[in-house]
């Protein structure tokens, strides 16, 4: 079935079985093209790692795992396991799907700092060739305006409320297309705003050590907000596709329509907070440690002043 301009229909199997916590790791449906995506970047990935040891030069098994396991293995899970089974068939799954997109895939893909990875990695000089490249589009206009950090903040909070209260996410129900660009928007979006504040790769918009912690409290109001607004009103999202699924052999198993947007605004409203204040703690770690290195650095950068006091100021005998 095709929509016009040639958007491929997405359809929502009418007989899944009834969902279950086990359904999440048994029901896998693969995502051709989200698919392909995850293993071209986790393999480029590795392929940079393997570069460095080839020559030589260490890299943190940590990035790596950070990366490549934690968080592209996370966004194939939310977009081929179970979870994408039912996206289309519980608002609820749907949002443990939207938080692990756009709060833990970008988080763990900041912390493997893919951009040092390739600044090292990749041929060429500052002048020229691929690694020249980059460095013009890391110092270009156009990433200086996306990685402003009020614009950044602007698109993470504001983004979740275009996508459940416009015809966005209606949309993303009756395309495949659409549905796929909505997976890749909250992974960018969500990278956009916590990539310049994580501080592991040298990417621009990144802001001084307390005004980070203030932009990650900044969210906390915004998901609560949403997410209560969510669960207490009348008006059902998606409500025609949820109400056409409850019309066939799943109605029997189905939760009534109010009950699951209720439960899928908790979500939303529990779980973003929880990986927020995570991350604050992520932060206030590494502002600590940084502090302590500066403290050492300037407590050597002393020492070095007296030591060059002392010998300028004796005299030879």
């Amino acid at each position: 079935m095709f929509f016009p301009h040639g958007v491929i229909a997405l359809t929502t199997a009418p007989d899944l079985p009834r969902f279950t916590l086990g359904r999440v790791f048994t029901a896998w449906s693969l995502d051709p093209f989200l698919t392909v995506v995850t293993v071209w970047v986790a393999g480029l990935y590795l392929c940079g790692v393997l570069v460095l040891h080839r020559r030589g030069d260490r890299w943190p098994l940590g990035r790596t795992l950070s990366f490549v396991v934690l968080g592209m293995g996370a966004f194939f899970f939310a977009t081929s396991s179970g979870i994408s089974t039912y996206d289309t068939t519980l608002l609820s799954v749907h949002m443990v799907q939207h938080m692990i997109l756009s709060m833990l895939v970008p988080l763990a893909l900041a912390l493997g700092a893919p951009v040092t990875l390739m600044l090292r990695t990749l041929p060429g000089t500052s002048s020229k060739g691929p690694k020249h490249w980059l460095l013009a589009v890391l110092h270009s206009k156009v990433v200086a305006v996306l990685s402003f950090p009020p614009l950044t903040l602007a698109l993470y909070v504001l983004s979740p409320w275009a996508l459940y209260f416009s015809g966005w996410y209606d949309a993303s129900l009756r395309s495949a297309y659409v549905h796929e660009m909505m997976h890749v928007h909250l992974v960018v979006v969500g990278a956009m705003f916590f990539w310049p504040l994580m501080g592991v790769d040298p990417v621009p918009g990144r802001v001084a050590w307390p005004f980070r912690l203030v932009m990650v409290f900044l969210t906390l109001p915004f998901h609560a907000f949403l997410g209560v607004t969510i669960m207490g009103q009348d008006a059902i999202i998606g409500a025609s596709h949820y109400a056409a699924l409850r019309q066939g052999p799943m109605g029997s198993w189905l939760p009534t329509m109010a009950a699951d947007q209720k439960l899928a605004g908790g979500i939303l409203w529990g779980a973003g907070d929880l990986v927020a204040l995570g991350f604050f703690v992520v932060l206030f770690v590494q502002w600590v440690r940084d502090s302590m290195k500066e403290a050492a650095r300037e407590d050597r950068r002393l020492d070095m002043l007296e030591r060059r006091a002392s010998l300028g100021t004796t005299s030879p005998e």
